[in-house]
């Protein structure tokens, strides 16, 4: 197929032709069972991040009963057990259910759309991840709510949560949960890398790729490579260990603990990244549009982000310094530990020149990039600091490493998250959000968020550790913690504003237009919000800004039938075009074979037996799934 370049006024969908037949094709069921077959990739985008949202305010939830529990000493408001329960739901809601999900639900919502695609490459796959991870965040939260709570901390390290000090179901419901989260993050990986690679607009050369579709392809491919080993600690290692009676990590049976710290924080740190890198590319998003002007250095922050996801698989050790390990192994590891602030450093000069070339607009959504800058370079200089291996064996397991981690992934995720979230707001909804409220919400969040974790350094280097329920007042920790207390209580308050904002605006905010912020990726030349297909006509482009390049430069495909749900497939490196591929419709057969697989996971957390039932129901959907329905019609 050749594309033909037909020009296309500004603000107005490539190829704004009438959309009565395509619609038809792409239109979703109504009812209940539309609503679970539903496969385009808006629809499952949006339910990742709410829900990933849901999970937030139940994580911020905790966080705050653990914050009135020590914000003065000898407090009895929680009992050790609880306190125990508590910090582990809390730290595991916040890395698994929130911050690894709504990266991929931002993803899945917004690359298909700023590659000039349809939809993800394989759809059905894309529904079956949200189930999943559904479901385990229903089992991990149905058991706490039952009192079968883990209360071995988010990590779970053996033999804490072996079976001798952790009795009960609650770390088997722990690690049965990260096999849900964790096939879902693999399903969205997949997709992704697919889609970006496969599907991209025709002229969309690597070259010309936005720098977000770059972070969620870097880390996709981190995904593939990191999550299958918490999945073999967490279900091989220590599920069987207390399930059926193996010793991988037993010593008593020659199995070793620190084997299951090396697998898991082969993951554990790149984790980090995995959340990280989407970010660095919604801050480069919003700086474009914010500066009106492609981000400065395009190629150095692509090898840096590259590089980050190399160096990030180098580094975990350093959460094990305490361990007793060989000299030369624990030089190495700081010197790894160094170096990925170089790769970081050079992205952040990079938008300080794009800041200081372009026309700054100072939106909300910039004000949350600065705070983010702000925070993430602190956090990062206290990272540093731990890399040194003689001062980790103080600061270990103290406050300051709870301070410093905090800094990192709220400074560097949630801070980036909610700009995007104000940025691509007109995007998902159609409407202005409010900019007044936006710019309260930040400021009370940026106050609140260092009155909070700044403390805990203090306190930390005072000899505070991690995991304690109260403490006695001679120690002096009562006013750094009365403190932190005060500063959560502030971040609900500017949680409180964000969602009052949100709520308001989405149904009274301003209409916004196509593209209300004159950015220059194709997102912004669809409606808002896209309907189902998102282009009548997928989109030709010759530069990397294609809305601020000239007419004779944007162009749209034609050929497309638009009685199929037709996608065209491009070449890896250029995105020239190769063929049509059609996808396929919707249907209730992802969400069969997660709940099947599902029941069975669930079962056999209880008997061995469970993964036989897994595999028996998984079977069934899977053939439904797969099975071969009637050729569409072929229409003249």
């Amino acid at each position: 197929m050749n594309p033909v370049l037909e020009t296309a006024e500004r603000n107005e969908p490539f190829g704004n032709l009438e959309p009565e037949a395509i619609d038809k094709t792409w239109r979703d069921e109504r009812g209940l069972k539309g609503w679970l077959s539903v496969t385009t990739h808006q629809a499952i985008g949006k339910r990742y991040i709410v829900t990933a949202f849901m999970f937030l305010l139940l994580g911020g939830l905790e966080a705050l009963l653990m914050r009135l529990q020590l914000s003065s000493p000898e407090n009895t408001f929680l009992g050790p057990g609880r306190y125990n329960q508590l910090f582990t739901v809390h730290g595991t809601t916040m890395m698994f259910l929130f911050a690894v999900p709504v990266m991929e639900g931002m993803g899945v919502y917004f690359v298909p759309l700023m590659l000039g695609t349809r939809n993800v490459a394989f759809p059905r796959l894309n529904a079956f991840g949200y189930w999943m991870y559904l479901a385990g965040g229903l089992l991990f939260y149905g058991a706490a709510l039952t009192n079968t709570a883990p209360d071995a901390g988010w990590f779970a390290y053996p033999p804490l949560s072996g079976p001798q000090y952790s009795p009960g179901k609650g770390v088997d419901v722990w690690a049965q949960m990260i096999t849900f989260t964790e096939i879902s993050a693999l399903c969205v990986a997949v997709e992704l890398i697919a889609t970006i690679l496969r599907m991209r607009a025709p002229g969309m050369s690597l070259n010309r790729m936005p720098l977000f579709c770059w972070g969620m392809l870097v880390q996709s491919f981190m995904v593939l490579f990191a999550m299958p080993a918490v999945m073999v600690a967490s279900t091989v290692m220590l599920l069987n260990d207390r399930t059926i009676g193996t010793h991988f990590v037993n010593p008593a049976e020659g199995g070793d603990p620190l084997l299951y710290q090396h697998i898991f924080w082969f993951f554990g740190h790149p984790e980090v990244y995995i959340i990280f890198i989407p970010a660095l590319g919604m801050v480069s998003a919003i700086m474009e549009g914010s500066t009106r002007r492609g981000v400065f250095g395009y190629p150095a922050v692509v090898l840096s982000l590259v590089a980050n996801a190399f160096v990030a698989f180098g580094l975990w050790v350093h959460h094990m310094f305490a361990t007793g390990l060989p000299q030369i192994g624990e030089a190495y590891f700081t010197a790894a530990s160094m170096m990925i602030a170089i790769t970081s450093g050079v992205i952040i000069f990079c938008w300080i020149a794009t800041l200081w070339t372009g026309r700054i607009h100072l939106t909300a959504a910039l004000h949350f990039v600065f705070g983010f800058i702000v925070i993430f370079v602190l956090g990062g200089m206290t990272g540093v600091m731990l890399a040194s291996v003689p001062l980790n064996l103080q600061a270990h397991d103290s406050y300051f490493v709870v301070g410093h981690f905090h800094y990192v992934l709220i400074g560097g995720a949630l801070f980036p998250l909610f700009g995007a979230f104000h940025y691509w707001f007109p995007k998902f909804t159609g409407r202005m959000i409010d900019e007044r409220l936006g710019k309260i919400a930040f400021w009370i969040l940026f106050f609140g968020f260092n009155l909070t974790f700044f403390p805990m350094h203090i306190v930390g280097l005072n000899g505070m550790t991690r995991r304690i329920y109260t403490y006695p007042e001679i120690v002096g920790w009562q006013n750094m913690n009365l403190l932190a207390t005060a500063g959560a209580f502030t971040i609900l308050l500017g949680g409180i504003v964000f969602i009052a904002n949100v709520l308001t605006s989405r149904k009274s905010g301003a209409p916004a237009g196509n593209d209300p912020w004159e950015a220059g990726t194709l997102e912004w030349a669809t409606s808002s919000p896209p309907a189902n297909y998102n282009f009548v006509h997928l989109p030709f482009i010759n530069s990397r800004y294609p809305l601020w390049a000239g007419k004779a430069d944007r162009g749209f495909v034609t050929g497309m039938r638009s009685d199929r749900r037709e996608v065209l497939v491009t070449s890896v490196l250029d995105a020239e075009p190769h063929h049509r591929y059609v996808l396929p419709g919707s249907t209730i057969w992802p969400f069969v074979t997660a709940a099947g697989l599902s029941v069975g996971l669930v079962g056999s957390i209880f008997a061995f037996s469970g993964y036989f039932v897994a595999s028996a129901l998984g079977m069934i959907g899977v053939i439904g799934w797969f099975w071969p329905r009637e050729p569409l019609e072929m229409k003249p």
